[in-house]
């Protein structure tokens, strides 16, 4: 990894620009070379590890993830890697049309890897390990409706494996001569997904991509360029986020087209038979239709884009037969590059199967131009069709707002639609019928998007026989889990609603003293579900509560899953209510070292993340439980914990105002939030408010290098993947909805970059050298990195070796705990008394 430091010094003399050209850990200008390592802090360095007692918490077990089987008979208990190593992430990636492929393997660059899956039968706790191919690298399972088999890949040197494994037996088997194709993309702007497969009905067939037969070999490249590159505007708006991974050449498009081509194919699960479908494509979606005889295709074709990733390309919808036929053509969509800011395409979006009809589409169409700003009396309306599809399609329904969600119920005809209110953050739920599309929808409830304590909960879903979900509807009642926020925290329930009446009735509620969510129905009138159940003593396991018997005190174990790190049990921590100086209430968790005495001040650490509300009240609510088992994983500010430091975990940085205009007060807002939540830990006895350090991660990184620039409350910030020069996401970011050149005043007032020579306090920048998340280009820190540098300030630049936006790789999370615990460590634990009053705010201070 690259390691860059300045210690606070006056800035430089004003120098004659260079060019530079990196070659070789040399920089070569006018003249002159220096070694990368002559400079100093500037290099190359080995990764370094924290403390042991950091690492024994790093490298402790972690707890087997679980699965239920569609029938409730079954848990598979999921266990993987958790940590690959640094060579894991160093196999070779292609960055294509959003996408990051493995050319070796045909599939992800470094997908999860699951090396064990054991069975557990719910009647009797019985366990049945299931038989692996040697050095196992697994996909998540994907059961059969009928749930007596489940299916998963297995990544080789070689390409990608299907297997099947029975549950009756715990008998895996690789179906030969299949190799997956495990580049997949969905409605948006490019995913890929470990499982590029599902379930036919009959619950015996897959239907899978596949690689094609006959394919050869990768298209070579040429060093020699066959001519320039040419783009070009048609005079019409195109805003372009900041995508990354983008195509950049025609030998990218020619790769992209080769990875990315997948054979549809039905393969026989018993005997391994394999019949394909149609010719090969570039397939977005492939999905059968429930009655099995239908299949939903969308397939990406050129003209790609060098702009826009692959979600976006040019596609064809159309159902097909299960010989490949076309049999009706939903819509020929062009290349979406003129979608509004937070808008939508025009033409059919969200195509899907009914799942309680054997072979009926749904979508949506937008009215509005896929505009939120064009004033229209509705903006969405859904539409269907059914077989034959020779029919006008019909139209279900139109929406005032935008249509976020469509949920059908296994009741024919009967679905929640919700619709969105971008200019309030308003969302509403109404009960559609189908069967009577001329009968005007029912509103069922509405509510502010950030409104936690008023948040009805999720429908429960199952999965029907024909492998399509729906909500599950007993009679005229639907039942819902949520995370039952409240003034005293989360506490989730199971409710059942009734859909004629709209009253809810409460099934069960987390006790006060523990954290228990609802994540099965056992039977589908809610008398036996089954739980997760943890408090701050207790690791998470699984139970099953049964209502009938009257005390839903009592619940039966399903696993016992024991505490592998009880050094942790020491932490304490609480719910800290507060106000900022407007009298808007804000909160934090307050977490105190193992051993921590009352009354000792301690060095603290805030970590936080900004959210924007439209009102105080709901900014005010508080998210979260102090009533669960406290883990620490991966590169969490948490782990200051175990050094001696304070934690005000999730501080809440809000930022209220109007949708269209809240960034206008950002900085007075955050800088607000910053001393509200210092001034009550130093209220409550437990903050040295001469040693705070504040740290974030990607919007909270932007906060943090915000936060140094203007205020003098922190010793020292971690930032971590963050962007720090608005002007380099011209088209919005965040929630911010303007562009640069109808806000410029802005955007450079919430620019850190632009302020860098105000950044006096030590700051850490942290980046992962492959970040590809929008907006934050690993060239964001280095140019601040460059900036206070230049400027006189006292700043160290880490970049982490083939890391994307999060980190992954055992050595590079290590080398990332070292690095912050070392920082704070010199410049707040141990940090020197300050000159003048402690903990003054400065205002703050505009271009």
């Amino acid at each position: 990894m690259i390691v860059k430091e300045r210690a606070s010094l006056p800035p430089p003399e004003p120098k004659r620009l260079r060019t530079l050209v990196r070659a070789k850990g040399l920089l070569i200008g006018w003249g002159f070379s220096i070694l990368l390592t002559a400079t100093t802090g500037l290099g190359q360095e080995s990764y370094l590890k924290p403390p042991t007692a950091i690492l024994d918490v790093l490298q402790a077990p972690a707890t087997p993830r679980v699965t239920i089987s569609p029938t409730k008979d079954y848990l598979l208990l999921v266990e993987g890697v958790r940590y690959p190593s640094i060579r894991d992430l160093a196999q070779p990636m292609l960055r294509l049309a959003g996408l990051r492929i493995n050319p070796e393997t045909n599939g992800p660059h470094h997908p999860p890897r699951l090396f064990a899956f054991t069975l557990k039968r719910i009647s009797d706790g019985k366990e049945t390990l299931i038989k692996h191919p040697a050095d196992p690298y697994h996909g998540f399972p994907t059961w059969s409706a009928d749930g007596k088999r489940f299916a998963f890949t297995n990544t080789t040197p070689r390409g990608i494996e299907l297997w099947i494994a029975e549950t009756a037996t715990g008998v895996a088997r690789q179906i030969e001569g299949v190799q997956i194709n495990g580049i997949s993309f969905g409605y948006g702007f490019g995913a890929i997904t470990s499982n590029p497969f599902r379930w036919m009905p009959d619950n015996r067939t897959l239907l899978a991509q596949v690689i094609p037969a006959g394919r050869g070999k990768p298209p070579a490249g040429s060093t020699e360029p066959h001519g320039p590159k040419v783009q070009e505007g048609a005079g019409k708006p195109d805003p372009v986020r900041t995508f990354q991974d983008l195509l950049l050449n025609a030998h990218d498009e020619n790769l992209f087209e080769y990875y990315a081509t997948a054979q549809l194919a039905l393969i026989d699960t018993e005997n391994g038979r394999q019949t394909t479908i149609g010719k090969p494509g570039l397939f977005a979606k492939a999905d059968p239709s429930p009655d099995g005889r239908h299949l939903l295709v969308a397939r990406l074709h050129r003209p790609f884009s060098y702009l826009h990733p692959a979600g976006a390309f040019p596609k064809e919808v159309e159902v097909w037969d299960l010989q490949g036929r076309m049999i009706y053509r939903l819509v020929s969509l062009p290349l979406a590059d003129q979608v509004p800011i937070d808008g939508v395409p025009t033409g059919p979006r969200n195509y899907h199967w009914k799942p309680t009809a054997p072979a009926t589409l749904v979508w949506v169409e937008a009215l509005d131009g896929g505009d939120p700003k064009q004033k229209v009396p509705h903006r969405d309306r859904l539409r269907m069709l059914a077989s034959p599809f020779r029919n006008e399609p019909a139209e279900l329904a139109k929406t005032e707002q935008r249509l976020s969600d469509l949920s059908w119920t296994d009741k024919d005809g009967t679905a929640l639609l919700r619709d969105y209110d971008r200019d309030r953050r308003w969302s509403r739920i109404f009960l559609l019928d189908a069967n009577a599309p001329a009968s005007a929808m029912r509103l069922l409830r509405e509510r502010s998007m950030r409104d936690r304590y008023n948040d009805p909960g999720m429908p429960i879903t199952h999965l029907l026989s024909s492998g399509h979900y729906a909500i599950l509807q007993r009679g005229d009642w639907i039942f819902l889990s949520g995370a039952g926020a409240s003034p005293e925290g989360d506490r989730p329930f199971l409710d059942r609603f009734n859909l004629k009446t709209l009253q809810a009735e409460r099934l069960f509620r987390s006790d006060a003293k523990s954290y228990e969510t609802v994540v099965a129905l056992l039977d589908n009138d809610a008398s036996r579900f089954i739980t997760q159940y943890e408090s701050p003593t207790e690791p998470p396991n699984y139970y099953v509560r049964n209502r009938t018997i009257g005390d839903l005190s009592a619940r039966a174990a399903l696993t016992h899953f024991v505490d592998t790190t009880p050094q942790l049990r020491q932490i304490r921590k609480e719910r800290v209510i507060y106000k900022r100086d407007d009298g808007v209430p804000l909160s934090f968790t307050l977490f105190l070292p193992p051993g921590y005495q009352k009354g000792v001040r301690l060095p603290t650490v805030v970590w936080a993340y900004p959210l924007e509300f439209n009102d105080a009240d709901t900014a005010g609510q508080i998210s979260g439980s102090t009533q669960r088992y406290t883990t620490i994983s991966g590169p969490s500010h948490l782990f200051f914990l175990m050094q001696g430091y304070a934690i005000l975990d999730n501080a809440a940085m809000p930022v209220i105002g109007d949708p269209e205009t809240v960034n206008n007060t950002y900085l007075e807002q955050v800088v607000a939030g910053a001393k509200a939540a210092i001034d009550k830990a130093v209220a409550l006895g437990v903050t040295d408010p001469e040693r705070v350090g504040v740290g974030g991660h990607s919007y909270g990184a932007f906060m943090t290098a915000n936060l140094l620039a203007h205020s003098n409350v922190f010793r020292a910030g971690i930032a971590r993947s963050g962007s720090y020069n608005r002007t380099l996401t011209p088209f919005g970011f965040q929630s911010e909805r303007r562009t640069l050149w109808e806000a410029p005043e802005l955007y450079m007032k919430m620019s850190p970059f632009i302020h860098a020579d105000k950044i006096k306090t030590p700051l850490l920048l942290i980046h992962g050298e492959a970040d590809n998340n929008s907006g934050t280009f690993p060239l964001q820190s280095d140019r601040l990195y460059h900036a206070i540098r230049g400027n006189g300030g006292a700043v160290r630049y880490v970049t982490l070796p083939l890391e994307a936006h999060g980190y992954a790789a055992r050595e590079s999370i290590e080398h990332t705990l070292y690095e912050m615990l070392s920082w704070f460590d010199k410049h707040v634990k141990n940090a020197a008394a300050r000159n003048g009053a402690a903990g003054s705010v400065v205002r703050p201070r505009h271009p």
